[in-house]
């Protein structure tokens, strides 16, 4: 039991350098922007001081990194409700080792007996979110595209080359914000598709394809412009964070500064706040231009063609005092749109002759068909009389005037029925 201390010295020890041997492998691989961290998971609690003496100093190493670990969970317990520290309650040692997933040393001395040191504690959320009482932020926004622009000595760059600005967004926990970040890191094409020139780019088909190959919603653009009394001295730098394609000013602020860096952190803190106050205020709603329009409307359906009517068998008369009018009759009858089929039933010339017509249509249609061909017909129920009309008698003529021999006779009347 004895040497318990000095084996858990040894494996928070190795497991710290392994975090940050993959921490710094990770924000160091980019050619020219630097990968984002991702700390979806994590509540990371920082600037706690340690002061801590012993018998020897990794045991006031060990010691102090205990302490930092009671500290970090009542701190984050009174942001999460709230409260004052005191109200917190107590956790065992045993217990905060399982939620705890790593201690980050932002500055340390380590003496022969004595360690003086400034920690954060990094807790697992999934493990921390029931002793603390929260189940941690459970309204968040759309995945929003961030686009860090900095300006400096009068260009603008994005994820292009490595700058503070980016590295500070990468660096950014958020797990504690209610905006759901799609952050770039400035491999493969990033450097084309999001740079400054992007942010202030008005069409609207190039933003859907950037959004859809990000897997983002919406956009949120952050500017820093960094100015400085001479070169390296200290910076007093512009804030301004954007909203949508168009770029709309969601709120701006003004931050100086010695050291760049620490700026630029300070910086995303604030941007944040304006970016999480103006999502619970509604105003990071999607622009309706984003969305794709809507498809053309579809061809109009073909029409049916109409459904023909059915064939009626009907009765034809034909008073035929000749056989020439027999002869026209039948062949008027055959003619006759709609007509299938002509039988003859009887020939009966003097008399009335018999026919058995198969016709698509109302017996007084073929009426008015036939009427329309210069016969007389009358319709009672299916059966349809045929008959020549009658020739009125004409008016008596009156004697020619005498005129010039060579005058042109008057053309002949088409033949219809015989009369």
């Amino acid at each position: 039991m004895a040497r318990r201390p000095w084996f858990l010295a040894l494996v928070v020890a190795l497991l710290g350098i392994a975090a940050g041997g993959a921490l710094y492998a990770q924000m160091e691989s980019g050619d020219r922007g630097i990968l984002p961290l991702d700390t979806s998971n994590i509540l990371e609690v920082d600037g706690i001081h340690v002061d801590v003496g012993a018998k020897d100093g990794e045991t006031a190493r060990l010691e102090g990194w205990r302490i930092a670990q009671r500290e970090g969970f009542k701190k984050l317990w009174a942001q999460s409700h709230g409260a004052p520290e005191s109200q917190a309650p107590n956790v065992s040692d045993s217990t905060l080792d399982g939620i705890v997933s790593s201690i980050v040393v932002q500055h340390e001395q380590i003496g022969p007996n004595r360690y003086i040191a400034d920690l954060g504690v990094q807790f697992d959320q999934s493990r921390a979110s029931d002793l603390l009482g929260v189940g941690g932020i459970t309204q968040r926004s759309q995945p929003m595209l961030l686009i860090p622009v900095m300006i400096t000595g009068g260009t603008e760059t994005t994820v292009e080359l490595r700058n503070a600005w980016q590295r500070a967004w990468a660096e950014f926990k958020t797990s504690q914000t209610p905006i759901n970040y799609v952050r770039v890191s400035g491999l493969g094409p990033d450097p084309m598709l999001i740079n400054a020139g992007q942010a202030i780019r008005p069409g609207r088909g190039w933003w859907r394809n950037l959004l859809d190959s990000y897997g983002a919603n919406d956009i949120l653009i952050a500017e820093a412009m960094v100015h400085r009394s001479y070169p390296g001295g200290p910076a007093t730098a512009t804030f301004v964070a954007r909203h949508g394609p168009d770029g709309q000013v969601v709120g701006s602020f003004q931050l100086s500064g010695a050291d760049l860096q620490s700026l630029m952190n300070a910086g995303v803190q604030r941007m944040d706040q304006l970016f999480a106050g103006a999502f619970d205020a509604g105003a990071l709603e999607r622009d309706s231009t984003l969305n794709q329009p809507p498809p053309p409307p579809p061809p109009p359906a073909p029409e049916e063609p109409a459904q023909p009517q059915a064939a009626m068998t009907l009765n034809v008369q034909v008073v035929s005092p000749n056989a020439l009018t027999y002869n026209y009759a039948l062949a008027h009858l055959r003619t006759i749109p709609g007509v299938d089929s002509v039988q003859q039933v009887n020939i009966a010339i003097g008399d009335v002759s018999n026919f058995i017509v198969s016709y698509h249509g109302t017996p007084a249609s073929l009426r008015a068909i036939l009427i329309a061909r210069g016969w007389a017909a009358e319709v009672n129920g299916n059966s349809v009389r045929m008959f020549v009309r009658p020739v009125k008698p004409a008016a008596p003529q009156q004697p020619a005037a005498a005129g010039p021999t060579n005058a042109v006779a008057p053309a002949a009347a088409p033949k219809g029925p015989p009369q």
